[in-house]
C-alpha cells in the first residue's frame, strides 16, 4: 500500500452533529477508513464522575449512523474513540448498543464489531501504591495518595494505539474504543498497515479535531488525511475551506502549552522540524515529524470525585457605585451564609462576568469593569436542601448589602429569575496522573462480537 486515506467528520463526535455536505464529499473521495474521536476532558469532571454524556443521545446516534452506513457501503473500517465523551465502560456499552440497533434498523449484513474498555479499578492502583510504585502527578498534581484515591468515583486510563491495533489484527469492521488518545484513533490504522510511526502519529494529531485544522473556521466539517511512507497530506472536504500552512501548523498549538511535543502511551511526537508546504489549494503537505519511543509505557489516568450537590443563581448589576464596590457586596452576602451555616461544610463561589468572570485573578483589566455585570453564584453542599439554601442566601443577600455611602434601598442588584436552579452535582478532578504498565493492552481489555443480520 503506497498511501492510506482517512476521513474525520467530527472533532468530538456527538458534541454537535457533523455537517453532512462535507461528510458526503469525504465519502465520495474514497477513504480507506472513517474515524472520529468522541471524547475530551475539556467538558470537565462531571460527565466522568456521574457516568453520563454531555450531549443528547440523538446527536451521538446521528453521527454514528452517518458514519456506519457510509463505512459499510464502502466496505471500510469505522473507528470511534473515547465513546460518549468520557470513554467509561457504560459509554462504550451505549455505543455498542447503538451500533447494533442501527445495523438492525438498516438491515446491514453481518460485520465484526470490536470494542475495548478503559476504566481502571481503584484497588489495582492501591496495590501498586502499597507496593511502593509512585502514581505520578501531571500539570501540578502531586503524586497520588490514598485519600485522593478514596475521594474518586471513577477512573479511566487513556489508551494509546495498542487496543485499536489488536482489534484491527482480529479483523474488526467497526471499533468502539474506551478513553484513548485522540490521535490513537487515526495513528493505529496507519501503523497497522505498516506506515512509519513518525508520520502515523502526526496523521492522528492533525486529524483529531477534524476541520479545526482548516480555514476559514467552521466546526464539524470533514477533512481527509493521507499518509505515505514519506509525508502526510491533509485536505479540507468543504469547498469553502482550505487546509493552509498557517491553519495546519497553527493547529499544533490547540489545547497545548507546548506546540512541539505530543505525548502518547509509548512515546512522544516531536514536531520541531516539521515542514509545511501548500500542496494544492485545499491541501497542505507535512514532512519532518519524528516519533520518539519511550523506555517504558506510561498511561495517563483521569479520575473524578463528587464534591456535593449544587445550585446556581444569577443576578445583574448596573449601578456604578455597586459595580465599583462589588467585592464588598459579595463579602456581605458571604457573611450572611456564615451566620447561617458557619465556616465550613459547604462551598460558595462567585463569578463576576464583565470584570473577571473568565480569567479570575489573571485578568489584566480587572480594575476596568464594564458598565453592567452578571454575577453567577454557585452553592455546593452535601444535600440538595442545604445547597439550595446556601445559594439563595449567597444570591439574595447581595440585594440587601449595606454600603455606607448608599442612601437608597433599591436599584443595586436585579434578578433575572426569582429562583436558584438545581444543577448537576459538583465534581472535581482527583486524578491527572500517569501509571507505568508492562503492556499497552494491560489496562484495556478487548472484545469482539458481531452485529447485523
Amino acid at each position: 500500500m503506497q498511501s492510506l486515506k482517512i476521513i474525520c467528520p467530527n472533532g468530538h463526535l456527538g458534541f454537535a452533529p457533523l455537517r453532512t455536505e462535507s461528510f458526503h464529499l469525504g465519502v465520495q473521495a474514497g477513504p480507506d477508513y472513517i474515524a472520529a474521536d468522541s471524547g475530551s476532558d475539556d467538558v470537565g469532571p462531571v460527565p466522568l464522575g456521574s457516568d453520563t454524556s454531555t450531549s443528547p443521545e440523538a446527536w451521538q446516534r446521528h453521527d454514528l449512523e452517518a458514519m456506519l452506513l457510509a463505512a459499510r457501503r464502502l466496505g471500510v473500517p469505522m473507528i470511534i474513540g473515547s465513546a460518549g465523551d468520557t470513554g467509561s465502560n457504560s459509554r462504550v456499552d451505549l455505543y455498542v448498543r447503538i451500533i447494533r440497533e442501527l445495523a438492525q434498523k438498516h438491515g446491514l449484513k453481518k460485520f465484526k464489531l470490536g470494542y475495548f474498555y478503559s476504566e481502571v479499578d481503584k484497588e489495582l492502583l492501591r496495590r501498586k501504591m502499597r507496593a511502593g510504585e509512585a502514581i505520578q502527578g501531571l500539570d501540578g498534581f502531586a503524586d497520588l495518595v490514598e485519600s485522593e484515591l478514596d475521594a474518586t468515583d471513577r477512573i479511566v486510563g487513556m489508551a494509546g494505539v495498542h487496543p485499536y491495533m489488536e482489534l484491527l489484527r482480529q479483523g474488526a469492521d467497526v471499533i468502539i474504543g474506551g478513553r484513548s488518545s485522540d490521535a490513537a484513533v487515526f495513528a493505529a490504522p496507519a501503523l497497522h498497515h505498516g506506515f512509519p510511526a513518525d508520520y502515523a502519529y502526526y496523521l492522528g494529531k492533525v486529524l483529531e479535531c477534524a476541520s479545526f485544522c482548516a480555514e476559514p473556521y467552521g466546526g464539524k466539517e470533514t477533512v481527509m488525511g493521507e499518509i505515505s511512507h514519506g509525508d502526510v497530506k491533509v485536505t479540507a472536504m468543504l469547498p469553502a475551506q482550505r487546509c493552509t500552512i498557517a491553519s495546519v501548523a497553527g493547529h499544533a498549538m490547540y489545547e497545548r502549552s507546548n506546540p512541539y511535543d505530543e505525548f502518547f502511551a509509548g512515546g512522544r511526537l516531536d514536531m520541531r522540524h516539521c515542514h509545511y508546504e501548500q500542496f494544492d489549494e485545499r491541501t497542505t503537505r507535512i514532512t519532518g515529524s519524528r516519533f520518539v519511543p519511550s523506555e517504558k509505557i506510561c498511561v495517563k489516568l483521569e479520575g473524578s470525585g463528587k464534591v456535593g450537590e449544587r445550585y446556581v443563581g444569577l443576578c445583574g448589576i448596573r449601578d456604578p457605585y455597586t459595580i465599583a464596590h462589588v467585592d464588598r457586596v459579595i463579602e456581605w452576602a458571604r457573611e450572611q451564609v456564615r451566620a447561617r451555616f458557619g465556616d465550613g461544610g459547604y462551598e460558595l463561589h462567585y463569578k463576576v462576568y464583565g470584570r473577571d468572570g473568565v480569567m479570575g485573578e489573571l485578568e489584566p483589566l480587572r480594575n476596568q469593569p464594564g458598565h453592567e455585570l452578571c454575577v453567577m453564584v454557585q452553592g455546593v453542599a452535601p444535600t440538595r436542601e442545604m445547597a439550595e439554601e446556601v445559594t439563595l442566601i449567597g444570591l439574595r443577600q447581595m440585594f440587601y448589602a449595606r454600603l455606607p455611602d448608599v442612601k437608597g434601598t433599591a436599584g443595586s442588584v436585579s434578578f433575572p429569575l426569582d429562583e436558584v436552579l438545581h444543577a448537576s452535582a459538583a465534581y472535581r478532578w482527583t486524578l491527572n496522573h500517569t501509571v507505568a504498565v508492562d503492556s499497552g493492552l494491560e489496562l484495556f481489555p478487548t472484545h469482539m462480537t458481531e452485529a447485523g443480520a
